[in-house]
């Protein structure tokens, strides 16, 4: 039975009506937007100066059920408040996203993906039921059923990125798990040997017969790169602690075939949330001095974001090359997926002409069949998430490398997410991400437009 008590339930009653309140409020002819004082977004994003909705009362977990292992939680609950909801029970969501400020809501409408992606697919996979307010003002209930009355929003919603509707209640599976991870770090000197080693951990499930439960890897250069391999185990012991003076992606470096290590469930979910990945560097807090005075409240995901925000309101990175007498920076953050066939190809030919490096790799395959449009991956299919955060000399034109990125991904037959800056033309846009099946749900979810159409708001609005 639910362990949350029902005031909880009517909490979130209260919530919702406050946001219908608020999209009552906006004039019938204005757009409309939530007001959230986050974002794990990293376009840059001009003004719309459409009203913001209330989602005050959205950010929490409505109830978990560890009999029928599931949740439901309101959507702008943070993936922090969920897992702290869950793991005394024993349980976490099928993929937990590695930022604690990420919401439930964002993860399922803009994708997320994790180091339990290669037997779990992605976030919106393992949603029951969603509660949508969408883009005409009602609030729907949408299944994974195919016989019911909305499935054809239940299957746009993923990649819609707030354009056809606002998720506002999520009934999600959860899975057991154990309280400690066991690591093992497998050390490559070619990024063609850790593909196929990952390649035959996916279709096994194990490593030296040993069940695998998280696989991801870190590529430091095209002659060392790591495969991070967790098994789940309720054996005490040592554990190690990385939200201190210890770095996460520092400790997998090692000279041996393969090294060992052992952390609590608790933070082998977060572990690349406290340096968000590595790029906590750019802002000194790997430096040994500085991190030592560094509050530890603040070694977080949502600190660095902030500080990079205010760094790009004042453009203080151009400012300073400018001074040293360089170009300014051109971001590159990015999350792509290619097949995993292709993946050590893209990996090469990235590390020679794009100079970023570490980059994260992280396997998928989707639990279900092709039934998700607007992200169009194949089903029994392996991709490679690879993820690159870091900025560039500015080129010739608007996005240089990002450009010369996303053509290079279409041409390994993969996709790159819509979280950050792209460059597509309407119709390479169309091709990629369900144009069809996103217009038909568009005309009859938001009819009038009052939320941003998706190319709009992922390519235009810079």
């Amino acid at each position: 039975m639910s362990v949350t008590r029902t005031d909880a339930r009517a909490a979130h009653a209260v919530g919702v009506e406050r946001l219908l309140e608020s999209y009552r409020a906006v004039p019938p002819t204005a757009p409309v937007r939530l007001a959230k004082p986050t974002s794990n977004l990293f376009r840059t994003r001009a003004s719309t100066g459409a009203a913001g909705l209330d989602t005050s009362g959205l950010s929490h977990v409505i109830a978990v059920d560890p009999e029928a292992r599931t949740a439901d939680v309101a959507g702008m609950c943070t993936y922090e408040d969920l897992v702290a909801a869950t793991l005394p029970h024993g349980l976490a969501p099928l993929v937990v996203p590695q930022l604690k400020t990420i919401t439930l809501g964002g993860a399922v409408t803009g994708l997320g993906i994790e180091s339990t992606s290669f037997r779990n697919g992605l976030p919106h996979e393992s949603v029951l039921e969603m509660d949508i307010l969408t883009g005409a003002g009602e609030v729907l209930t949408v299944s994974r059923d195919e016989r019911s009355e909305h499935a054809d929003l239940f299957r746009a919603f993923p990649n819609s990125y707030g354009t056809l509707g606002y998720a506002v209640r999520l009934r999600i599976e959860l899975e057991p798990v154990e309280p400690f991870v066991e690591l093992t770090h497998l050390r490559f000197h070619a990024v063609t040997d850790l593909v196929a080693a990952m390649g035959r951990i996916i279709e096994t499930g194990r490593v030296d017969g040993v069940t695998v439960d998280y696989l991801d890897g870190v590529v430091f250069s095209a002659d060392e790169s790591y495969l991070c391999v967790g098994t789940q185990t309720a054996e005490p012991g040592p554990v190690s602690d990385y939200t201190g003076q210890r770095i996460f992606y520092r400790s997998i470096q090692h000279d041996d075939p393969e090294q060992h290590d052992r952390v609590t469930i608790h933070d082998y979910l977060w572990r690349w949330d406290t340096d968000w990945f590595w790029c906590s560097k750019a802002f000194g807090a790997q430096h040994p001095l500085v991190r030592r005075f560094w509050p530890r409240r603040y070694r977080r995901s949502s600190a660095y974001s902030t500080l990079m925000r205010f760094e790009r309101r004042f453009d203080i990175g151009d400012r300073l090359e400018k001074l040293k007498g360089r170009p300014p920076r051109e971001r590159v953050i990015q999350d792509v997926e290619v097949p995993i066939e292709r993946c050590a190809e893209f990996v090469d030919w990235f590390l020679q002409n794009v100079p970023i490096e570490p980059i994260w790799l992280c396997p998928l395959r989707l639990r279900d069949d092709d039934r998700w449009p607007l992200y169009p991956l194949k089903p029994n299919r392996t991709y490679v998430n690879v993820g690159f955060w870091s900025t560039v000399p500015v080129g010739a034109t608007e996005g240089e490398t990002n450009r010369l990125i996303e053509r290079k991904v279409s041409e390994l037959d993969g996709h790159k997410s819509l979280y950050s800056d792209a460059y597509y033309s309407r119709d390479e846009f169309d091709e990629l991400y369900g144009a069809p099946t996103y217009r038909s749900a568009k005309a009859r979810y938001d009819p009038d437009s009052r939320l941003l159409d998706l190319y709009a708001k992922a390519v235009q609005r810079r």
